[in-house]
């Protein structure tokens, strides 16, 4: 892998940074357009890393961010957008119109390999905007018969700087409970490292091209038993109190008009009306295939969730 160069999309986000480390760390020249080189300055001391301020509404600024690289991976994704059917305008343009102008121009500069980011439950008849996003991103990952697409569909994913774990047990830290929409949902979080390595992995193995992966991690949980966890890594539990569909329905909708991002959407809900698992062979056929053991969340959640004394906040900030 030494000899490549690869351009990352969404390289500087919480998945993208893991992965720009990683495949730096591997000795591939990597390209990271940002729209702010500031958002993407904790990148720039990486080996092989090029960080490049660029307008990815531009054509022909994703024509010559592609030219002569060897794959493209796309990881830019939304939570939330403005509603619309079958979704908002924000899903339809960072979910299907930004892959669809990436294998354009790569097929436009003959680059082989598209490595592109969807979601576990991408589905055109899906109940939420964001699912059916995800589906109709994939259809445009795939519209170039000349760009090999790998597609990848993980379901929430934790690690270090995520906004999942990190924002439970932040509640629970100022909240004296959590009332909760969606408690019973279930998921099956895989670590941020273990995606960058499937990323990584597949990257260099010609047979994933053309082929579609879920990710999940090695046990499944409710979300309620996510907060739960998250609390008490961080030494914060508190009592988590399950919300009726129509109340969970007037948080969501209060939460969106507050300003700002919303804690949880409408949109965030309907996707949770379906488990967000993967089927126990397909699991274990994926990480078989990709050369990946999954990372159980109790072994890597306290690791980053725990409360910080004092002196791990100077070392901190002093970058030790």
């Amino acid at each position: 892998m030494r000899d490549l160069t690869v351009v990352v999309f969404g390289g500087s986000g919480f998945i993208g940074s893991h992965l720009v480390a990683r495949l730096a760390e591997q000795g591939v020249r990597v390209i990271v357009p940002s729209r702010r080189q500031e958002s993407a300055k904790h990148l720039i001391f990486l080996p092989r890393v090029e960080v490049v301020e660029a307008d990815m509404d531009d054509d022909k600024a994703l024509r010559a961010l592609t030219a002569g690289t060897d794959a493209a991976i796309n990881l830019v994704g939304l939570l939330h957008s403005g509603r619309g059917m079958p979704y908002g305008p924000q899903f339809k343009r960072a979910h299907v119109e930004l892959p669809r102008r990436i294998v354009a121009a790569c097929a436009a500069n003959g680059v082989k390999r598209y490595l592109h980011m969807s979601a576990l439950g991408a589905d055109i008849t899906g109940p939420s905007m964001y699912q059916r996003s995800k589906a109709d991103g994939e259809l445009a990952a795939r519209a170039e018969p000349s760009v090999a697409a790998t597609i990848f569909r993980p379901s929430v994913v934790f690690g270090p700087g995520d906004k999942f774990l990190n924002v439970f047990a932040r509640m629970q830290r100022f909240l004296p409970l959590v009332p909760l929409a969606g408690a019973g949902t279930n998921f099956q979080p895989v670590y941020v490292c273990d995606v960058a390595e499937a990323f990584s992995n597949a990257l260099r193995n010609p047979k994933t091209r053309h082929q579609v992966y879920e990710l999940g991690g090695p046990n499944i949980y409710t979300l309620a038993e996510l907060v739960k966890l998250a609390g008490r890594y961080a030494g914060c539990e508190r009592p988590v109190i399950e919300l009726p569909p129509s109340l969970g329905y007037l948080q969501a909708l209060f939460f969106e008009l507050l300003p700002g991002t919303p804690l949880i959407s409408r949109d965030n809900l309907d996707s949770m009306k379906v488990d967000n698992v993967v089927d126990p062979a397909i699991q274990r056929l994926t990480a078989a295939t990709l050369g990946i053991k999954l990372t159980p969340l109790e072994a890597a959640a306290p690791r980053y969730l725990a409360p910080r004394e004092r002196f791990d906040d100077f070392r901190a900030r002093a970058g030790r």
